[in-house]
């Protein structure tokens, strides 16, 4: 049997500036990017500069750089005393300087498919230079899918759009598109990336029939609609018809600018490759070769190299082991020994696995089969791997916590550093059980904002709806945490993240579960040196010490000296990778 894979990352193949304050004097409002001045040393001073090292924020007064490496952290005096006449000077003047922010869960994949496209959601999407606005409201979004056809559509080609969710557009399905468009082929793409509605033009550009899908439990042929693993059966027939070189390109451009924009200089996808391996890599290698301000770190896909290796486990790990070897580069690398797995359904979809199922009667899904989710879990545990795990529900995480203590119980790991990644409800009973058994977590917030209102009025309850993603049950029992955007699942913008998970302000303005509410040093580190925890890279990014590489970020404001409710509208001005300053350019259009 052919394995489900995470739908976020598998649907790859349906798309198959030192610098000074004259410098900051010339940033633009167009494009986030900046040509390099090339530093050999560099002096930081004349701001807030905390390192995000210890308990609690520390402050020194300068930093010192050389090629690309921290060799000083302390006084301004002992600074310039030390490296003046040997060190370019660059004062901050006020500006607030941080380790650079790091992404610990993204998808480059999503990104090339989204961005070049149209998105037409629930709330709004902040691109590099617009902001595409949502919409809520069946007629309303009716009428924006309806005008974006009709001004974009063409007959030769699947005209795609991302972002629809039933509970706030209500019903979709193959005769309304139909409708809309009876001869161009339409494909939208749900909120969650885990599903599609096509028309019939669609379905005739791909050439496929309702036969090819065999009775298929997740696709409703008279709807049009493909959903998890339906998805999956779709995309290896029509693959082809879904890739373009130059709009792909485009979508990983994009996501370069957004990601100086929002301060960031490490990000990692766990779960590579999605589906084609060659062409997804050629094409990540071409964007990185332009050396954009960070590096992006790879944890393989366990379940999609056991496909590509005859659905054999043993091979898909000897195939993994290898990737390092042949594949790295100076920014591109495959994190060692670490390896990422699936368990439930997605939450944006309300197909995560739930204890106590749903309000309406429906159920969640699983992303892997149980057994040969547990084959997966005991290979890679009993050879010594960091196992990076999507889990969504109550269950889903559930079953992940049940394994682990299984596991330990026969190979007994000291330092696992096992990570649950999403965790979209768990009850503070669990978070004990998982405390108790040193798993690690990944979270993403934004979930509270987006969700928590639709989702306590259907499907989940009060209760669970209101406590969605609760935080402050790890952090209390020192589990280590860190906040990802999983995009598109949230914006790629680490301070909302963690704003979120500091504020836990619904997007209706609601104050959910305020005892689930972290501090400012909590979720600070949930975007510095926890996230790096989550990649094993503490010790070389995550915090401003000695000896790490020079990365920061540089910010208009202090997040620790403001009302946290005003942590998310922080401009970043820029950020320094390995010891080079980039300007964002687009700082003033935030």
């Amino acid at each position: 049997m052919k394995t489900q894979h995470l739908l976020q990352v598998s649907l790859f193949v349906i798309l198959l500036s030192a610098c000074n304050n004259d410098t900051k004097n010339n940033q633009s409002k167009t494009k986030a990017v900046a040509e390099p001045y090339k530093l050999q040393q560099t002096i930081y001073y004349g701001g807030d500069i905390i390192t995000m090292e210890g308990d609690e924020p520390e402050y020194v007064e300068a930093v010192v750089q050389r090629e690309g490496k921290i060799i000083f952290v302390g006084s301004k005096e002992e600074a310039f005393k030390q490296f003046e006449g040997k060190a370019k000077k660059h004062n901050l003047n006020g500006e607030t300087m941080m380790p650079g922010f790091i992404e610990p869960h993204v998808h480059p994949s999503i990104a090339a498919t989204i961005l070049p496209n149209d998105i037409i959601a629930p709330y709004d999407w902040v691109l590099p230079t617009e902001t595409k606005k949502g919409v809520s409201g069946h007629d309303n979004y009716i009428a924006r899918i309806t005008k974006s056809i009709n001004n974009n559509a063409t007959e030769d080609a699947i005209y795609f759009i991302w972002g629809y969710h039933q509970l706030w557009h209500g019903e979709l399905n193959r005769d309304i598109l139909n409708k809309i468009a009876p001869n161009k082929p339409i494909g939208i793409i749900h909120r969650s990336f885990h599903e599609i509605f096509v028309n019939d033009a669609a379905i005739e550009k791909m050439g496929i029939q309702e036969g090819d899908f065999n009775d298929h439990p997740q696709v409703n042929w008279k709807k049009g609609h493909f959903f998890e693993g339906g998805w999956l059966a779709l995309v290896p027939k029509v693959g082809h018809l879904f890739f373009a070189k130059d709009k792909y390109l485009n979508g990983l451009n994009q996501m370069s600018q957004l990601i100086l924009k929002n301060g960031i200089t490490t990000i990692a996808e766990p779960g590579f490759p999605s589906s084609n391996f060659d062409l997804e890599y050629n094409y990540l290698k071409a964007e990185m070769d332009k050396k954009p301000p960070y590096d992006i770190y790879l944890i393989p896909n366990g379940t999609q190299l056991y496909g590509m290796n005859g659905n054999s486990n043993e091979q898909a790990k000897d195939y993994a082991e290898a990737l390092a070897e042949k594949y790295n580069t100076d920014n591109i690398k495959f994190l060692p020994k670490q390896i990422k797995l699936f368990a439930d359904g997605a939450i944006y979809s309300q197909l995560m696995q739930m204890k106590d199922g749903y309000t309406d009667g429906h159920h969640g899904e699983w992303m892997t089969p149980l057994n040969l989710f547990k084959e997966q879990m005991n290979l890679y545990w009993e050879d010594g791997y960091k196992i990076h795990i999507h889990a969504n529900g109550d269950l889903g995480i559930q079953m992940v916590v049940d394994n682990v203590e299984e596991l330990q119980k026969n190979i007994y790991r000291t330092d696992h550093q096992l990570t649950l990644h999403h965790m979209g409800y768990f009850t503070d009973k669990m978070a004990e059980q998982i405390a108790n058994l040193r798993i690690e977590a990944s979270v993403n917030p934004y979930y509270l904002w987006a969700l928590a209102d639709k989702y306590s009025e259907i499907g989940l309850g009060k209760d669970r709806g209101e406590h969605l993603v609760r935080t402050k049950s790890l952090v209390s029992r020192s589990i280590p945490v860190s906040f990802h955007s999983d995009f598109a699942m949230a914006p790629i913008e680490p301070l909302t993240l963690a704003w979120t998970a500091i504020n836990r302000v619904t997007s209706e303005e609601n104050k959910f579960s305020q005892d689930q509410r972290l501090s400012v040093f909590e979720g600070m580190k949930g975007i510095t040196i926890s996230a790096a925890r989550t990649l094993s890279l503490e010790d070389k990014i995550g915090s401003i010490r000695e000896g790490k590489q020079a990365d920061f970020v540089l910010l208009d404001k202090n997040p620790f000296k403001i009302n946290s409710i005003e942590i998310k509208d922080i401009k970043v001005k820029g950020v320094v990778h390995k010891g080079q300053f980039r300007i964002n350019k687009t700082s003033n259009l935030k």
